[in-house]
């Protein structure tokens, strides 16, 4: 392989000797060498380093699962995607999502597991886990080097007693898991698990009558909320379990095409085509030209007379048509979702809008929850990377990205901000309401909670980044898609280190070379091999990427 000087040495002499418009081609056939060096110097990695030692420093570390503060850096160092790019509050809420995540990391004597809150809480099941975002945890841990976590993990809600405690996209997370890297033993010791999981979904929650899925919306996640208010039980045909199910549906569709099994895979591709028709016809209000929840009133065909932000998650998993596309225009809109600190979990025009700090402590009814923001951008990336409409635009992406990265922030009695994710947030000031309420509700509930939110392991940030912001879109087969939303002034960003279908993966955009020393334009690269270049970030597909095992 050619050493760093050599390789300058050669480059100049190609720039003597041939037209500049050859240089690129040049460029691309010696990317090889040159990529391999520029992981020489990773300023992510850097940057990992100092960002953790900030975020210990600030850290009053209540409590401690497998991995403590002490040893944050090596484990992190040795097992996340490092990220460069132009913008701090990208890369240091990515950091800091990452140091969040690993103090959630549970080694058992069943394997790893993944928790939602640091203290014990009384409505958890066994290690102290909660199913309501199991689906998040595994695609944010399957870009850990270290895979036997997701796969732990993913294991443990086959046999746990508590798996449809609250709504789960069970199958489509591990197919998520298996797109990115792939373990045809895993998914196949799994698969007869997810199918009794739809099974007792269908039974116990899909209405005989209409076709449709009920749901309680504190079962989905998502208590109080202004349409759950509407049936005296809280219960509704509501988007969320209807996608959550259509997901599942289409996910066992596609795994059961990857063993050969024609009967499962056509049994499944007529549930998935029955739901999504019914989502889109029973649920897509004409009015409100927005995905809603029909209150469980009997079917009677009435929908909520309101926009809430879990209307979006049908696009998670691309169901609605292309003339649906003008909902997106509501994240744009201040009377809809769109505030200082985030997306509002109901739009704000609506009168039962509220923003309490008595009552429920949690309540889905107008505060920030990044459980949601979370599902929306992620469907968002979706519908920029798959839908030809275009209301929104990657501008709109990154600006909500962008603000969800600067709400993670909480300011000290003495005046000193500190990064933060917690639980419910204000729109407009950035107060994290759940935990003011415990702040004021005297020693007793602050002896018995500490802090129950901190650290909150609700949602997913470093997803987005990998498969939204810089576009690493895997599928189930051999194939890549890399699709980035970066803005378009960006003079360079660098995600490397990705584990990716048995190869490490990463894709860098240095705009005149000056970055990364290794030449001008946009790059994939798997093992230090180039498999894509272009001049600018655009989208890609790669077939025959390296599988797994």
């Amino acid at each position: 392989m050619l050493d760093r000087a050599a390789l300058f040495g050669y480059k100049s002499i190609i720039r003597m000797i041939l037209p500049e418009k050859l240089l690129v081609s040049v460029a691309v056939c010696m990317c090889a060498a040159s990529a391999a060096l520029a992981l020489n110097r990773d300023f992510g990695a850097e940057k990992l380093s100092a960002y953790i030692d900030k975020f210990n420093a600030d850290d009053d570390e209540l409590y401690v699962n497998s991995i403590p503060n002490s040893e944050a850096k090596k484990f992190l160092a040795e097992n996340v995607p490092t990220l460069d790019t132009p913008d701090e509050a990208i890369d240091a809420t990515y950091y800091f999502r990452w140091w969040t995540f690993r103090k959630h990391i549970v080694k058992t004597p069943e394997g790893y597991v993944i928790t939602e809150f640091m203290p014990k809480v009384s409505w958890a099941g066994k290690y102290n886990t909660i199913v309501c975002p199991a689906a998040h945890h595994i695609r944010e841990a399957r870009w850990l080097a270290d895979g036997k976590i997701a796969a732990d993990y993913a294991k443990f809600w086959s046999t746990a007693r508590h798996a449809r405690s609250y709504s789960f996209w069970y199958a489509d997370s591990v197919l998520a898991l298996h797109s990115a890297r792939p373990d045809r033993a895993m998914l196949e010791a799994l698969y007869p698990a997810l199918k009794a999981n739809y099974a007792a979904w269908e039974k116990s929650h899909r209405d005989p009558v209409n076709g449709l899925f009920k749901q309680k919306d504190l079962a989905d996640g998502m208590e109080l909320s202004i349409a759950g208010a509407l049936n005296a039980r809280w219960e509704g045909y509501r988007p969320t379990i209807n996608s959550y199910m259509y997901g599942e549906c289409a996910a066992l569709a596609e795994i059961a095409k990857i063993f050969g099994n024609a009967d499962d895979a056509d049994y499944f591709s007529q549930k998935a085509g029955e739901l999504k028709k019914l989502i889109n016809e029973n649920l897509w209000s004409k009015d409100l030209r927005f995905y809603a929840v029909m209150p469980a009133n009997g079917y009677t065909g009435d929908l909520a007379n309101v926009r809430e932000l879990h209307g979006y998650t049908p696009w998670y998993f691309g169901i609605p048509p292309e003339e649906y596309s003008d909902a997106w225009r509501q994240i744009l809109d201040p009377e809809g979702f769109k505030a200082k600190f985030g997306l509002t979990s109901a739009e704000r025009r609506d009168r039962r809008f509220s923003l309490n700090y008595v009552g429920h402590e949690c309540q889905w009814n107008g505060p920030v929850w990044p459980f949601a923001t979370s599902i929306t951008l992620t469907a968002l990336a979706n519908f920029l990377d798959c839908y030809q409409s275009r209301p929104v635009s990657k501008a709109d992406f990154f600006d909500a990205l962008r603000t969800y990265a600067k709400s993670h922030t909480l300011a000290k009695p003495d005046g000193k901000k500190v990064f933060w994710i917690d639980e419910s947030q204000h729109p407009d000031n950035g107060d994290w309401i759940t935990r003011t309420r415990y702040v004021r509700g005297g020693d007793k509930v602050k002896a018995y909670y500490k802090e129950r939110g901190k650290d909150y392991n609700h949602s997913t940030f470093a997803d987005l980044v990998i498969t939204g912001l810089v576009g690493i879109r895997p599928t189930a087969d051999s194939s890549l898609k890399v699709n980035p939303l970066i803005p378009d002034d960006w003079k360079y960003f660098r995600l490397a280190n990705v584990p990716c279908k048995g190869a490490k993966l990463t894709v860098f955009y240095d705009a005149n070379g000056s970055r990364y020393g290794e030449g001008s334009g946009f790059f994939v690269v798997a093992d230090g091999k180039v498999l894509a270049s272009a001049d600018k970030p655009r989208k890609m597909e790669i077939k025959n990427f390296p599988k797994g095992k």
